[in-house]
């Protein structure tokens, strides 16, 4: 399995130009990917830096001819004038789905700070090598950092629950009502724009293990121990910070820990300001 994780900025380059074309092409340029999941999708909001309006979700889909296409909206909303509004997550696959959840992740309250409501998309996918997987991917909070720890632990908390359930299974049923049994699977790729960095306690929350020693693991650690991460965000543009730091990260499970093949990350492109990461599995 090839999976490519990228915050896109509403597909928003550093030189202020918005293009889910350039972002298909970029993702496609760095694997030829089963699985693409993408943060910060737009709908209908116009007035993003460079954004026209448009619906991305729509365009996106017809971008990805024999994809199918998953969109969770984190914000979900009307602007004054009463045109429906989304942002979030959306993951792609061109595997054979067994089932879509959308999550709410927690939202404290902590006043006076900026910040939106997260979420995680959930898509479980049937691969040929490595059976059933949860695709989770994500946007944590930027400001506020009470959220963002709720939202790292909330993470941590769904897997766990994912892992019960296949360890655990229900009554099996296959009389094709919304009771027939489910693909519970202890597999599972977490990834996405995590807006923290390794030294963070947020990072470690997400990793602490469970059960008999179960955990995520950071799919870089696996491939390169202790060596520093390359970055994926602030490379070419320091809008939002001086320097380069690593925010976007692919976790994987105890039981596709084995199975990392390699991970990828395209430093030099400039079509969003954060930099798309590829993992291979096998």
């Amino acid at each position: 399995m090839q999976l490519v994780t990228w915050n896109t900025q509403w597909c928003c380059g550093n030189d202020g130009i918005v293009s889910p074309q350039r972002i298909v092409d970029g993702a496609r340029a760095l694997a030829d990917f089963d699985v693409l999941c993408l943060q910060e999708i737009s709908v209908h909001y116009p007035r993003l830096l460079g954004n026209p309006g448009h619906d991305q979700v729509q365009i996106l889909r017809e971008l990805l001819p024999g994809y199918q296409v998953f969109f969770g909206a984190a914000v979900n909303e009307w602007s004054p004038q009463g045109a429906p509004q989304q942002f979030g997550n959306l993951i792609a696959t061109r595997l054979p789905v067994a089932h879509v959840q959308h999550h709410p992740l927690p939202y404290p309250a902590d006043q006076g700070v900026r910040s939106m409501p997260r979420m995680a998309t959930v898509v479980t996918v049937c691969d040929p090598a490595l059976g059933a997987v949860r695709i989770m991917t994500t946007h944590l909070e930027f400001y506020s950092k009470p959220q963002r720890m709720a939202q790292a632990k909330a993470l941590r908390a769904l897997h766990i629950e994912a892992c019960a359930q296949a360890a655990q299974p229900s009554a099996q049923s296959s009389d094709g009502s919304p009771f027939q049994s489910k693909a519970h699977t202890a597999n599972a790729i977490l990834c996405g724009d995590f807006n923290l960095e390794p030294s963070e306690p947020e990072y470690a929350a997400i990793q602490e293990p469970f059960g008999e020693g179960q955990r995520l693991w950071d799919s870089w650690k696996l491939l390169h121990g202790e060596a520093p991460h390359d970055p994926t965000f602030r490379l070419h543009d320091r809008t939002y910070g001086p320097v380069p730091v690593a925010c976007d990260f692919v976790f994987v499970s105890d039981s596709l820990k084995d199975r990392l093949r390699s991970m990828t990350i395209d430093s030099e492109t400039q079509v969003s300001d954060h930099q798309p990461v590829a993992i291979e599995l096998s």
